[in-house]
């Protein structure tokens, strides 16, 4: 029997294969996506973040410098925050996608501290068949960061491809 679980695509007798990113016509222009799990930033994502990008700014590391100049301590530094809120929302919009394409007006507006945790928000601005690139669609969307008070703590706007009809594309690679 066929039975329908959302969020799951049938493959055969009580067997469902996870949904994974969205085809063009799933992305709608006006569409809001609330994406879950949550995330809890942790130290680590922070101490290796800094430690890869090789960040020795002190407001990220140094925790009685942060006492005395305001934030009373470290700071998240916010490549960790982008990395997350967009890594949160690629399972739902771009998990099938073959190029991000754009990143544009990217703002942190809150402090991110360690032990906070983070939800994302996507809303499909545009979406359009690719003029270069036939069986694509660019998709260009607002990403919202809030912490666990409901605080906004980042915005951006992303544009990625994604495929014009994603089924044979999963269909083809068992996605």
């Amino acid at each position: 029997m066929n039975t329908t679980l959302q969020g799951f695509r049938w493959i055969g007798e009580n067997r469902y294969r996870e949904v994974v990113g969205a085809g063009l016509g799933e992305l709608p222009a006006g569409t809001v996506i609330e994406h879950r799990p949550k995330r809890t930033v942790t130290e680590l994502d922070h101490a290796m973040t800094l430690a890869l990008t090789g960040n020795p700014a002190p407001v990220h590391s140094d925790a009685e410098y942060c006492r005395t100049t305001g934030p009373g301590q470290p700071l998240v530094c916010g490549i960790v925050t982008l990395g997350i809120v967009i890594g949160m929302t690629v399972r739902a919009t771009s998990g099938l996608t073959s190029a991000n394409l754009a990143l544009d007006k990217v703002r942190f507006t809150a402090p991110v501290f360690v032990g906070d945790t983070l939800s994302a928000t996507t809303e499909i601005l545009h979406s359009r068949p690719s003029a270069s690139r036939p069986g694509n669609g660019i998709v260009t969307c607002r990403i919202t960061g809030h912490n666990q008070r409901g605080e906004q703590v980042l915005t951006a706007e992303r544009t990625f491809f994604v495929p014009a009809d994603a089924q044979p594309l999963r269909d083809a690679t068992d996605y």
